[in-house]
């Protein structure tokens, strides 16, 4: 897809990975509506783009009237409707699933699953406004992968890699074409000095956004279906679960000790 005066919404939009994915999309030309709760924040990052046509939304997505926002934003623009929308808003919890509070799940799994589904919906007319638009859900090598500590977030992402699965093929015979793409660890907001610490420890590799944000941009500029799975041995590791898992089940078992202590020393 070229981007150059396309309008592109991106939620997260001042997170690690979504102000990544903004900076690149800017430099490139597209008309960004960007989307995150901090008005500031967001007043910061357009700003620093300095790109007038860009628009800030703060808006809740997990909010009905924050999702009526951003749909009334993207009507606003003047086109004749979006051409891609990345769905990068989200939100972690580590820890032992069974000190998990009930809220706590809920609110997770409605930022990462309930909430890009639901405003994907919203924003679906306006993408098939155009020939040929994009759906892109920021999901995680956890979407592929169990890992013990992450439970409530696992199921999340694997609920959007599932979402974007039948919905690219439930729009295969139209214009508007569905990619998921999944970073492994990553150096964000979302995970805390605790997790840091337990990936140095178990020599878990983590990325820096902006690296995420270039593996982004591949799948835009590359065929239109395309998924992306990010970081080696990572990728290998969702192939071989999928396929034999209890092989994985075994090599998790041995960091068990070690995921454990940091999960129960989380404050």
């Amino acid at each position: 897809m070229d981007i150059r005066n396309k309008t592109i919404v991106v939620t997260g939009a001042t997170g690690g990975i979504g102000r990544a994915v903004a900076r690149e999309l800017s430099d490139e030309g597209a008309t960004l509506i960007l989307v995150a709760r901090n008005a500031q924040r967001l007043s910061g990052l357009v700003n620093e783009l300095g790109g007038d046509r860009h628009v800030a939304v703060s808006a809740d997505i997990s909010d009905d009237a924050g999702r009526r926002d951003i749909v009334k934003a993207c009507r606003s623009t003047g086109s004749d409707g979006i051409s891609l929308i990345i769905n990068a808003a989200g939100t972690n919890s580590f820890g032992w699933f069974e000190k998990q509070s009930a809220d706590a799940v809920r609110d997770l799994l409605d930022v990462n699953l309930l909430s890009p589904i639901l405003l994907t919906l919203d924003l679906l007319p306006l993408l098939q406004q155009q020939k040929s638009s994009r759906i892109i859900n920021i999901g995680s090598t956890f979407g592929s992968i169990g890992y013990p500590g992450f439970s409530a977030y696992c199921a999340s992402k694997f609920g959007l890699r599932g979402f974007t699965e039948a919905l690219r093929r439930e729009l295969a015979d139209t214009g508007t074409r569905v990619s998921y793409i999944a970073p492994r660890a990553t150096r964000t907001d979302l995970n805390s000095d605790t997790v840091i610490a337990m990936n140095d420890e178990l020599g878990t590799a983590m990325d820096d956004p902006a690296l995420v944000a270039e593996e982004v941009m591949r799948v835009i500029r590359g065929p239109a279906n395309s998924d992306k799975y990010i970081g080696w041995p990572e990728k290998l590791f969702v192939r071989v679960n999928a396929l034999f898992p209890g092989i994985v089940d075994n090599s998790l078992r041995k960091q068990l000790p070690t995921i454990r202590r940091f999960a129960r020393s989380k404050t």
